[in-house]
């Protein structure tokens, strides 16, 4: 027996080697878990890199950046404005990137004083049927200085020249972001502001049809006060506004519109004789002027010229003065009998007398001779 009993204990080991079946299950999972946590560890880096990769962006030329890390930017001042070109940062929700379009020409659009409308009716530009009367739940209006109501809308464009305001606002040594959107609305707030301003300082007339530049002048004034105020770092480009009469009273106002249309006319027309005839008397006055000065310049002109005909012959005239009668007589009565048909010359007698002559002129023409038999046979 102790040798069967040795025998048994020598050969019990080879008895328990073979696997159970609950062993082999135990390994497959084991090795499948292994696997598994390959896959896992595979997958994990896989999703950091990506999750790393995803802080890659880009700032386009024309735009600057800003990264807040939990809220607070990364680098102070200048530093914490990133260039055009690529970036890295921690990814959402670690860090957030605020792009701000430096010098891109940005615009928005009042909120308040035009009547209701849709979104899709605007940009449409269909024109809805007006009501019986304003709706100010929903119709914006805004009051003129002489207290009518109108409807107007404006569009305001502006760039940010200044990132570090646009974005930052500083105070006590620190600096919270102020995202985009908010500098948006703020501008959008003042164009509001301004709107409603610049209407209670002006008349309806003034407004719609007198001093329609002046107005949208003094609402853009007002937009860059209020934005040099807040101290945004934007310039204000342009602003349009578009004012018209409400809708319920479209009407009246053409009518009245005529009727100024109608007065403009009259007063052209009449500016326009006014202008013709102040041309044509001004142009007779000229012609009259001309006239007299030509006519003052030519007699001062003779007088001149006789007195100088006079100042020369004086001296002629002291040296022999019958000489000077003689020559001036020949001179008068040559220029006189220039065209004459008869000349007579009567020569001197010989004592130096003149030769007389008489002549017998008769003081009526001659007739001719049927007017002399005529008067011959008369009674």
């Amino acid at each position: 027996m102790s040798d069967d009993h040795e025998h048994h204990h020598e050969h019990a080991p080879e008895q328990a080697a073979p696997a159970t079946p609950d062993d082999a299950g135990s390994q497959a999972l084991a090795e499948a878990m292994r696997s598994s946590f390959a896959i896992v560890k595979f997958v994990m880096a896989a999703l950091v890199i990506v999750f790393l990769c995803s802080g890659i962006f880009q700032v386009g030329p024309q735009e600057k950046a800003v990264v807040l890390r939990f809220g607070k930017t990364v680098g102070t001042g200048e530093k914490a404005l990133l260039g055009p070109g690529l970036h890295w940062s921690f990814p959402y929700p670690i860090d957030e990137v605020v792009k701000i379009p430096f010098k891109e020409v940005q615009s928005v659009s009042s909120t308040i004083g035009w009547y209701f409308t849709t979104p899709e009716q605007e940009l449409s530009g269909e024109e809805i049927p007006a009501g019986p009367s304003l709706n100010p739940a929903v119709d914006g209006y805004v009051i003129t200085a002489d207290r009518n109501i109108i409807h107007t809308k404006a569009t305001i464009y502006y760039q940010i020249n200044d990132p570090i305001r646009a974005v930052f606002h500083f105070s006590a040594g620190t600096n919270s972001a102020l995202s985009l959107a908010g500098v948006s609305n703020i501008v959008q707030n003042a164009l509001n502001n301004s709107l409603l301003y610049t209407a209670a300082h002006f008349d309806a007339d003034d407004m719609l049809y007198n001093n329609v530049a002046g107005f949208e002048d003094d609402v853009q004034q007002r937009v860059i006060q209020l934005a040099d105020e807040e101290d945004l770092g934007i310039t204000i480009q342009q602003c349009n506004v578009v004012s018209i009469p409400p809708r319920q009273l479209q009407d009246i106002f053409n009518q009245v519109t005529d009727a100024r249309q109608n007065r403009n006319k009259v007063l052209d027309d009449a500016h326009t004789y006014e202008n013709q005839v102040t041309n044509s008397a001004n142009a007779q006055a000229a012609a009259i002027v001309y006239e007299a000065i030509s006519a003052s310049s030519n007699y001062v002109a003779s007088v001149q010229a006789d007195a100088n005909v006079l100042t020369n012959v004086l001296p002629n005239y002291k040296i022999n003065p019958a000489l000077f009668k003689q020559m001036e007589l020949v001179r008068a009565v040559g220029q006189a009998l220039t065209n004459a048909n008869f000349k007579a010359y009567l020569p001197t007698t010989a004592n130096g007398e003149p030769t007389e002559l008489r002549l017998l002129l008769n003081r009526e023409p001659p007739g001719t001779p049927t007017e002399t038999q005529a008067g011959s046979q008369s009674p």
